[in-house]
């Protein structure tokens, strides 16, 4: 295959990808529980898909939700202490079968949390089980030629999100000037506080 016309399958499976996520009622839910927490709001994945969870962690800070990232392997080693009561738990994965993170969310009910989404292939996994709310992505074929790295998926994953952040933001009224507030430096920040 040329090298353009794999460029452009890789990109067409990731948009397809994106494009077939189903928009349920899992979504409003997860949005009401965004503006709702009144704790911490934790991002929680291993491999790609902890990529993931950490890019949506600062897509939601940067638009006015505080959040961090937890690495599901470093949870069981202390890491835990940072949850506490009233945080809401988003964990990322692909499979839904990551032993670190599905031991991550068992870990984190002992310590009082009561709101866990997961965003992920299939209810039916072990942390689709384990979950409160489960956004189903359903099984979707990878761009990789090998049919194996995580590429389509963790495009739909990172996506779905950024679709929570940013309609949370918008559900909130959050403004430029928010937004300015919380980008003093760089080319966004000095857009935000253009106008």
């Amino acid at each position: 295959m040329e090298i353009k016309d794999r460029i452009r399958d890789v990109l067409r499976s990731e948009a397809a990808a994106i494009d077939a996520i189903d928009v349920t009622d899992s979504f409003i839910e997860a949005i009401d529980w965004l503006i709702g927490c009144r704790g911490k709001i934790v991002t929680i994945g291993i491999g790609k898909a902890g990529h993931v969870a950490l890019k949506c962690a600062a897509v939601l800070s940067a638009t006015g939700m505080p959040a961090f990232f937890l690495h599901a392997a470093e949870a069981a080693h202390g890491d835990l202490g940072s949850l506490g009561v009233g945080d809401l738990l988003i964990a990322f994965s692909v499979s839904g079968t990551s032993s670190e993170v599905v031991a991550a969310v068992a870990h984190a009910r002992h310590l009082g949390i009561q709101r866990v989404i997961a965003v992920t292939s299939s209810r039916q996994s072990a942390l689709g089980q384990a979950a409160d709310l489960v956004i189903e992505m359903g099984t979707i074929p990878e761009a990789c030629p090998l049919g194996l790295t995580a590429t389509a998926s963790t495009a739909a994953m990172s996506a779905i999100g950024d679709a929570l952040a940013l309609t949370a933001m918008e559900q909130r009224g959050f403004t430029r000037e928010d937004f300015g507030k919380r980008h003093p430096g760089g080319a966004l920040g000095e857009a935000a506080r253009e106008n």
